[in-house]
């Protein structure tokens, strides 16, 4: 199956030498093709360029891109899309004066999804979940990585990872798969967080490795959940069995933990919300990409990440969703790119970059996906008519996507 997108106003992310992120200043700086073409053969992107310089004769496909512009679509390297139910009471009390902290303490937050989820079957679990992966897809999330941690028992967490799985099985594109158990301490361990971590990482994370269900470990290092010690603790052990560190990290306090993200070779530090020029300098030199998470951010009225102190000293950033039922309901990567434009000041370029090659990178695909190069699979976004590419976060409200292709198929 070939298939040759032809008259695009303009095709962006075009880089004819692979790189597997972008940094600093070159963040500002967003390779397009004015005027061209697309050429998709058996899923994998086979040529592009100028339509001056179009000499492919016959496809079995053409699609007409006039006014449109095409580009990679979202990767989003940070969700929880497996959760049961939700907690609009939770978005309620919040209205009327409770903070994320107090809410948590009541027995709501993270321990009331799992309550949720443990009483949810595998099944009835993989349908919602579906529903809401059929969702982002259908709005250019190209790649996603989904975390567990709403289980928070060993047989509840493997549920969760059984789901990925599935998902990973029946949907075409790539999903990654992290291993969350330490997101918060249950309501049958309260007082006895070691006694929890003991649970984890003897009983949970070698089940997890032998059933082959994660590709990285994750914890949630923050004041009140899960100290720097504890996440060493986990990192080490998540590494021993083969699954690469991650960390929710820097959410509402800053306590050492990017530093001890860097210092076990973590693939990316989420959150940020909270960052110390000390932070910013240990992520220096390092292959950890930090993440930031603005929709989190909007929803419960905390700071942004400080995506200029980040990208000023000469870091890179990707950007992703955080869709979850408590913090971020939503996994719409287009609202993510324009409120990084607005509430972040970074630049649209800067925001696409974020979004895509280096989205890709913080979940491991930056090889395969994220950017507009031959030999990588043809996860493309086609937009509806539109005056340029800035139009696409300026236009937050408004849905500016005609058509998603993955692997060379247009998704319905």
């Amino acid at each position: 199956m070939t298939t040759l997108i032809i008259n695009i106003k303009e095709l962006l992310q075009v880089r004819e030498t692979p790189v597997e992120k972008v940094a600093g200043p070159d963040m500002k700086t967003l390779p397009s093709i004015k005027n061209a073409y697309l050429y998709i053969e058996s899923g994998i992107i086979a040529d592009f360029g100028k339509m001056s310089e179009l000499e492919i004769t016959s496809t079995d496909e053409i699609i007409d891109a006039s006014g449109k512009v095409v580009l990679p679509t979202w990767c989003d390297s940070h969700t929880h899309i497996v959760y049961a139910g939700n907690r609009e009471q939770e978005f309620v009390d919040r209205i009327n004066g409770l903070t994320y902290e107090e809410i948590a303490n009541r027995g709501g937050g993270i321990l009331n999804s799992a309550k949720k989820l443990q009483e949810t079957s595998e099944e009835e679990l993989y349908q919602q979940s579906a529903q809401r992966l059929k969702e982002v897809i259908r709005l250019g999330t190209g790649a996603v990585e989904i975390k567990s941690g709403y289980g928070l028992t060993t047989e509840a967490e493997l549920k969760m990872l059984r789901v990925i799985k599935k998902l990973r099985e029946n949907y075409q594109i790539p999903i990654k798969a992290t291993f969350l158990g330490a997101h918060a301490v249950p309501a049958n361990y309260k007082g006895d967080k070691d006694g929890y971590m003991d649970l984890v990482i003897d009983e949970m994370l070698p089940q997890v490795a032998k059933e082959k269900l994660a590709d990285y470990v994750d914890v949630f290092c923050e004041t009140g959940y899960f100290s720097v010690e504890d996440t060493e603790r986990l990192l080490s052990a998540g590494k021993k069995h083969g699954l690469t560190p991650k960390i929710h990290v820097n959410q509402f306090t800053a306590i050492g933990g990017v530093q001890a993200g860097v210092a076990y070779d973590a693939l990316s530090v989420d959150h940020l919300e909270e960052m110390r020029p000390e932070d910013i300098e240990a992520l220096n030199g390092s292959d950890t990409m930090p993440v930031a998470l603005p929709s989190c951010s909007y929803f419960l009225s905390i700071p942004y990440t400080p995506a200029r102190d980040i990208i000023d000293a000469g870091l890179p950033l990707a950007l992703a969703t955080d869709y979850n039922p408590g913090s971020t309901p939503s996994g719409n990567m287009n609202f993510v790119v324009s409120t990084a434009c607005i509430k972040m000041k970074m630049t649209p370029e800067e925001a696409i970059n974020a979004a895509t090659i280096n989205g890709a990178y913080a979940m491991g695909v930056s090889k395969t996906h994220g950017s507009i190069t031959v030999g990588k699979h043809a996860n493309v976004i086609i937009t509806k008519p539109i005056p340029s590419y800035g139009f696409m976060p300026y236009a937050f409200g408004s849905n500016v996507i005609d058509t998603v292709l993955i692997d060379g198929k247009v998704m319905e």
